[in-house]
């Protein structure tokens, strides 16, 4: 338990031996140590010396420095772990008034009842344990606060996000975004190229939010990158990241992830998905529609499960859009969702817009259909254009 250190700043030395007498099985049980002083000026170099005092008691009229003068010095000091409790003449009214408005805790009046004080002292003692603690806990929120800012920045760092993708190639043009709902998420997007012919793309949602999704996120991004490079076909390299994720599943965790490969000469896009949203093939004439699903089931739960690829063919000036859940199950106050009719709409009445223009404008179409709804998931979204050779 804790020893309570308590000042007591008066001049009258009688005062030493009441508190010492009255107090003495609270000083036997280690639960106040009292510390005198004769006046003010006693009082700031005792407590420059002595570490730990919480609580002052301290009489009004002393030599040299009187207790307002030495409260308002307090004051001056921020002193705000230190409460102070005033001594004062019974009808003393004045003085009692200016050291309450000098930010006093309480006050007694002489002669002293040492039952009023004792309850006066646990009652102040109870105030500062309770500051200590919320202090204590605004430091640990403002710690945790400083961690997810940074698990921020290195989980947006994780994903590419220097825009124009590939500058100096002209057969397709990549933009993608990521609006997450809390500091951290679990939707995730990567593109890179194969070789000088193939451009991998892919989209993921785990599961979850918060700190758990972002590290499982950053798991299945690695094993995807890494298998992609080794696996030629989307289906096989869902099946093998299934089957590695497994053991880093909990009974709540699992990903969905759509995985497409570009030919950058032919236009043609082999695919594969994994329970994730159906992307929008929006071709060039204006039609948007969604790709044909294929076999596939979550990611991470599931033992060898019986992964499919397809294949369609892009025209140059078509686009595919990859989105997370986030983005159609995004809520508004009458609770209702921003759904794939109106996704359907908007990107149909806007596919002339360049590939970043139209991810921009959507999302701020969703944030102004969410209004003062609280955003519920993460929105994530990506778009790849093939341009032809």
């Amino acid at each position: 338990m804790r020893t309570h250190k308590i000042m007591v700043v008066d001049d009258e030395p009688d005062l030493q031996m009441l508190i010492l007498q009255k107090f003495r099985s609270h000083i036997y049980n280690n639960d106040y140590e009292f510390h005198f002083a004769g006046n003010g000026v006693e009082a700031l170099q005792l407590l420059n010396k002595e570490k730990g005092i919480s609580l002052v008691l301290s009489d009004i009229n002393m030599p040299e420095m009187d207790g307002l003068t030495l409260l308002q010095k307090l004051q001056e000091n921020k002193s705000d772990a230190l409460k102070t409790i005033i001594v004062s003449a019974y009808g003393d009214m004045k003085n009692i008034r200016k050291a309450m408005n000098l930010g006093a805790f309480d006050f007694i009046t002489k002669p002293i009842d040492f039952k009023d004080l004792d309850r006066t002292i646990r009652r102040c003692l109870e105030e500062i344990g309770h500051e200590m603690e919320t202090r204590k806990q605004k430091q640990y929120l403002h710690t945790m606060r400083q961690d997810l800012d940074m698990a921020s920045r290195i989980q947006q760092n994780i994903l590419p996000n220097n825009f124009p993708a590939y500058p100096e190639r002209n057969e397709f043009s990549v933009y993608a975004e990521m609006h997450s709902a809390k500091e951290v998420g679990g939707d995730f997007y990567d593109y890179f190229l194969l070789d000088d012919n193939h451009l991998a793309f892919l989209i993921g949602d785990v599961s979850g939010k918060g700190m758990p999704a972002a590290i499982y996120m950053a798991v299945s991004r690695t094993m995807l990158k890494a298998i992609a490079t080794q696996a030629g076909d989307p289906a096989e390299c869902l099946s093998i990241v299934n089957r590695m994720l497994i053991p880093e599943s909990d009974l709540t965790t699992f990903v969905t992830v759509f995985y497409g490969i570009l030919n950058v000469r032919t236009g043609v896009v082999s695919y594969c998905n994994g329970g994730h949203n159906l992307p929008l093939w929006i071709k060039k004439n204006g039609t948007v529609v969604n790709l044909e699903n294929t076999d596939g089931l979550l990611l991470g739960k599931i033992d060898y499960v019986n992964f499919q690829s397809k294949e369609i063919q892009l025209e140059a000036g078509d686009k595919l859009l990859l989105y997370t859940d986030g983005l159609t199950e995004a809520m508004n106050e009458r609770e209702e969702f921003y759904g794939e009719d109106r996704l359907m709409h908007y990107v149909t009445s806007n596919h002339t817009l360049s590939d970043e223009m139209l991810l921009r404008c959507l999302i701020v179409d969703v944030f102004k259909f969410i209004n003062k709804a609280h955003q519920g998931d993460d929105i994530t979204q990506l778009v790849m254009e093939y341009c032809g050779t």
